[in-house]
């Protein structure tokens, strides 16, 4: 048995960009926990490259959430063939347990919620912890982070060194001869959630606040969200437009060397966070700062509706995070 134990480690994540960003931290954990193991992600295409830049993982699968019937047999044959000692869920998701169901009548040790499962998180306050808390205290009750911080906002965050790591020139193409310092802006945010959004009138206001106080306006997001860039461009020309032009990586590298990062809550912005930049992020109703916030030096702010928080109140975060001059 201790020959076998922890030889194949798997680890479920399929979310969104964000929700993939700080449960980072609960991958490093459990890489730091079975250092000799031979750890396999089993993800999404989007988060494939970033997973395999990082040091947690020795594989990435990217079917993880199959489309038919022929998908679901083929991702069930391969999981049960790979024999693994022990399953992460930190996706912990109905869709997630119905992976964990077809590996029955013997699902290899798994630690998540799914109904039967060997290592359940069972703490029933668990969907009222932040992401950080809620990942660490799961893997205390898989045992291998006895000490875990569950108290809120001890948990640490997302370590993204490891793609830092040989970047620190990088900064946006300059818009001048002299580089000054920068703000980001994301402005977008999933397509299906417009009441994500703060109003791209706003930005535009806001960049102009900003040009005023010597810094420069970069514009983060999908090419999707590249007439989101354009409309604050029409209010702020100098602002440059980088939607569409960043991976994953490149955000984070950006992010590094930001002199701050403003947008709403969404994935980019939460790379940026915990690359270390000093950030103002924008939740409206939909979702709960309590629970998924990026953390580090972070202004929360939040309003029911987020066309009713005046750019003033942006301004004032912003400058209360910027460095004194």
């Amino acid at each position: 048995m201790a020959r076998r134990e922890m030889q194949k480690i798997l680890v479920i994540k399929l979310s969104a960009l964000g929700d993939f960003v700080l449960a980072l931290a609960a991958m490093k954990k459990i890489r730091q926990a079975h250092p000799k193991a031979h750890i396999t992600l089993l993800t999404t295409p989007p988060f494939e490259a970033l997973a395999k830049a990082s040091p947690y993982f020795n594989a990435v699968f990217t079917d993880g959430r199959p489309e038919g019937l022929g998908d679901w047999i083929a991702l069930r044959r391969r999981l049960r063939a790979a024999n693994y000692a022990r399953v992460y869920d930190l996706q912990t998701s109905a869709h997630s347990s119905r992976i964990f169901q077809s590996l029955r009548p013997k699902p290899p040790p798994w630690s998540g919620i799914a109904l039967g499962c060997s290592l359940p998180h069972k703490n029933p306050l668990r969907n009222g912890m932040h992401t950080l808390e809620r990942q660490a205290d799961q893997l205390m009750y898989a045992g291998i982070w006895p000490d875990a911080p569950t108290e809120p906002g001890t948990a640490p965050g997302p370590d993204l060194s490891w793609v830092l790591a040989g970047k620190e020139g990088a900064r946006p193409p300059a818009a001048g001869v002299k580089a000054k310092p920068y703000v980001m802006f994301v402005p977008g945010g999933s397509a299906h959630r417009p009441e994500k959004r703060w109003p791209v009138e706003r930005y535009g206001e806001l960049a102009r606040i900003l040009y005023s106080r010597g810094l420069d306006i970069v514009i983060i997001g999908g090419p999707q969200e590249s007439a989101l860039a354009q409309a604050i461009q029409r209010q702020a020309p100098g602002t440059r437009d980088l939607t569409g032009r960043t991976d994953f990586a490149s955000i984070a590298v950006l992010g590094a060397k930001a002199a701050l990062a403003i947008g709403n809550d969404t994935g980019p912005l939460h790379l940026a966070a915990a690359a270390g930049a000093p950030t103002v992020v924008l939740f409206s109703s939909a979702s709960d700062p309590a629970l998924s916030a990026p953390r580090g030096k972070v202004a929360v702010l939040q309003a029911a509706t987020l066309s009713d928080l005046p750019v003033a109140k942006v301004a004032q975060a912003a400058a209360g995070l910027l460095p004194s001059p």
